[in-house]
């Protein structure tokens, strides 16, 4: 998946070490939502920024995650001198089980809720070494490295703890916000810009902002206005409320608890991920609950319906998750009633979308009262508008401007607001995955080299052990089906014994296509006529030519391709 215009680097000729050149390079990111990594080079040092997971799209059926290429860091990861990760959600964390060792095991610098949860991460892969990490807290100044120093400010976004951070470099300093939103009052005021006035005054070389949300106009929802509207729902509620949520949006799930609470309703947590970071979040003091407020899903019966507030994983109809299997039945304490409220306090992350609406089409036939943001205003991202990003570059007014976390057609209007507000055009900085930016005091140049940053994908117990082929074929069946042919020849001149078995899974129905079973056989026939009689058949030259010549007839009379598997039993 390199791309026509890479020159990849040579590790041997790597000429990182020049004096005076920054690299930054992005290995994920840029061209996706999620997996985001990127790293800053200086001579022999390194420093990675997040270690995130994308999740599986169409084109790759079957694998769980798809996580940064770190190929061109792992022979140099003598040189890498930490790791800053900016929040605590998947895209941003998810990935350091499988990639921390070929990073050298550095240093991960990182706030304390972050911390938990990545150390929470880490108990599923019981034979790593846990983690070394440094808990940041707002305002700290930390020496990295001799090249390297980093100082952390707090940033609004939908998770406690999330960092910004200004990276003083040799080039200069470099401001990454990480994900991020300008948090407005009720009456669409902004909040919090002091930090942004304080960039103002620090000559800020680069600024690397989040444009997930950057074409989208207007600024992000006042959260005092999601909160109104949630609490709004909940008191109407005539039975059961079930609120589905990401179990890492964890300010909106402290929110939800402290208006159940205020109306009298007991919570119920329903997924594991859910019930985990929960509890991380009360023990580190970010969620206050009461006691008894807070109980076991299995215990709802016990209160009347109105009493009692579920908050639910599920929101983008993962097959397993919490929603997913009260609405298929499957739940062992709860199956939905007429009366209860539904309401989907979340985004569609991009290629959802099919999924979701399935989810929601059929909780809708078994309550009343089903809602999304769609209908209502009660989910704000936490993701920078067209506004809010106006602001916060008018306010720091860096020399260069890198959109960063998005897509290319986020990342352009991210670029496009930054020109409007008078950055000359080639001072915003377009790259791609895998692209090398070379960075000095006065510039900074994507340059015509790359390294790799193609799909790493996890599949089952292996990482990056799935081809193009694999995937290949996986696309085949899922699209197109297969045919498996089953045929029992002599071993010494290749005569067709029996009537060869076919069976078709993902075709066709060959009970009510007898025509072309027939077809099928009377072509194999023929293949196996053809052979030499005087010596033995090799296996695979006759697999070959099956797969090849009932390929053939099967899109001459369908216009379809199946995969045909060929099953040769000699005797």
């Amino acid at each position: 998946m390199i791309r026509k215009t890479e020159k990849i680097i040579n590790k041997r000729k790597d000429n990182s070490s020049k004096e005076g050149i920054l690299r930054f390079v992005p290995l994920g990111g840029m061209e996706e939502i999620g997996r985001n990594c990127s790293f800053f080079e200086y001579q022999n040092e390194i420093v990675v920024i997040d270690v995130g997971i994308q999740f599986p799209e169409e084109e790759t059926p079957g694998i769980d995650y798809i996580i940064p290429n770190v190929s061109y860091i792992e022979p140099k990861k003598k040189n890498v001198r930490g790791i800053i990760i900016t929040h605590a959600h998947y895209d941003h964390i998810h990935a350091l089980p499988y990639i921390t060792e070929k990073l050298g095991y550095p240093i991960i610098y990182t706030a304390a809720l972050t911390k938990a949860l990545i150390e929470k991460r880490f108990e599923e892969f019981p034979k790593l070494p846990k983690p070394k990490i440094q808990t940041i807290r707002n305002g700290d100044k930390i020496k990295i490295s001799e090249y390297f120093r980093a100082e952390f400010f707090n940033i609004d976004h939908t998770v406690p703890d999330a960092l910004g951070f200004i990276l003083e470099t040799p080039a200069g300093n470099m401001v990454h916000f990480g994900d991020f939103r300008v948090e407005h009052d009720i009456d669409g005021k902004p909040q919090n810009l002091e930090i942004f006035k304080q960039l103002g005054k620090r000559n800020i070389l680069a600024a690397f902002l989040d444009s997930t949300n950057a074409d989208i106009e207007g600024s992000s929802l006042p959260e005092k206005l999601i909160e109104k509207n949630l609490e709004d729902l909940f008191r109407n509620s005539k039975g059961r409320t079930i609120v589905a949520t990401f179990a890492s949006l964890l300010t909106r799930i402290a929110e939800i608890i402290k208006i159940a609470d205020k109306l009298g309703k007991k919570v119920a947590l329903n997924g594991r991920s859910m019930k985990d970071n929960v509890q991380i979040a009360q023990n580190l003091g970010y969620i206050k609950v009461k006691k008894g407020q807070i109980i076991p899903i299995e215990e709802i019966h016990k209160y009347k319906d109105d009493q009692i507030l579920i908050i639910s994983t599920g929101t983008q109809g993962e097959p397993k998750a919490g929603l997913m299997r009260i609405a298929n039945g499957e739940h062992k304490t709860v199956k939905f009633k007429k009366t209860d409220t539904v309401i989907f306090s979340s985004s569609v992350v991009p290629g959802n979308e099919r999924s979701v609406q399935m989810l929601q089409d059929n909780i809708a036939r078994q309550v009343d009262e089903v809602y999304n943001s769609k209908l209502l205003d009660i989910h704000s991202g936490g993701h920078a508008r067209e506004e809010d990003l106006k602001i916060v570059i008018d306010l720091i007014r860096p020399k260069f401007v890198v959109p960063i976390y998005a897509y290319y057609f986020k990342r352009r209007a991210c670029a496009k607001i930054a020109q409007k507000l008078g950055a000359p055009a080639e001072n915003t900085i377009m790259m791609d995955n895998g692209q090398i930016a070379e960075i000095t005091k006065t510039s900074f140049k994507v340059t015509d080299k790359s390294v790799p940053a193609s799909y790493v994908m996890v599949d089952g117990l292996g990482v990056g052990d799935v081809e193009e082929v694999v995937l290949r074929d996986r696309r085949m069946l899922s699209e197109e089906g297969m045919v498996v042919i089953i045929s029992t020849i002599n071993r010494e001149g290749g005569k067709l014994i029996k009537n060869p078995d076919i069976i078709s899974r993902g075709f066709i129905y060959l009970k009510e296509n007898k025509g072309l079973l027939d077809d099928i056989r009377e072509k194999l026939k023929s293949i196996l006529i053809r052979l030499p009689r005087h010596r033995h058949p090799d296996p695979d030259y006759v697999k070959a030519l099956i797969r090849d010549q009932i390929g053939q007839l099967l899109y001459n009379k369908t216009r379809r391709r199946p995969m045909i598997l060929p099953v040769i039993i000699e005797i």
